[in-house]
């Protein structure tokens, strides 16, 4: 089964954060105050989006988080990516990590490169904006309706 990772749902979760406070800039504990989650996966998230440029930190008393990219231009597929690596629905798939040692007699080598391309589509054509926008906000509801 193709699942998303608890990390990288609750980095959506984090970077919601960033669209519910008026803020510019966040500490860790501001943005696990408003996204509920506990402070250290907070701060573990904050750093993998920081290091997939998606997220600036800035140290000291007016330091914090800030978007380096607005919500509306950040996929899901891009989320995905920071927290988990490469989209590979299976290990065979061009730019997985993983080895399958069936790789010589697969019946089927190559042909889930198409299904994990068009699975890595549909995620590009996701906003974060569209993920953490208020529910039943027309215009995000409809472009994910659209997708489904």
């Amino acid at each position: 089964m193709f699942k998303v990772s608890k990390l990288a749902d609750y980095a959506i979760l984090v970077l919601g954060a960033f669209n519910k406070s008026a803020e510019e800039s966040m500490s860790a504990s501001a943005i696990a105050h408003i996204s509920r989650l506990p402070e250290p996966t907070v701060a573990k998230v904050l750093k993998m989006l920081t290091k997939a440029g998606l997220l600036t930190s800035t140290r000291g008393m007016n330091g914090g988080y800030r978007r380096a990219v607005p919500l509306g231009d950040m996929t899901l597929a891009t989320v995905l990516e920071a927290v988990d690596g490469p989209l590979a629905l299976t290990a065979c798939v061009e730019g997985s990590n993983d080895e399958c040692g069936f790789v010589s007699v697969c019946g089927v080598r190559g042909r889930w490169d198409d299904v994990n391309e068009a699975v890595r589509k549909a995620l590009e054509n996701v906003s974060i904006m569209d993920m953490v926008a208020p529910h039943g906000c027309g215009e995000s509801q409809q472009k994910l309706k659209e997708i489904a």
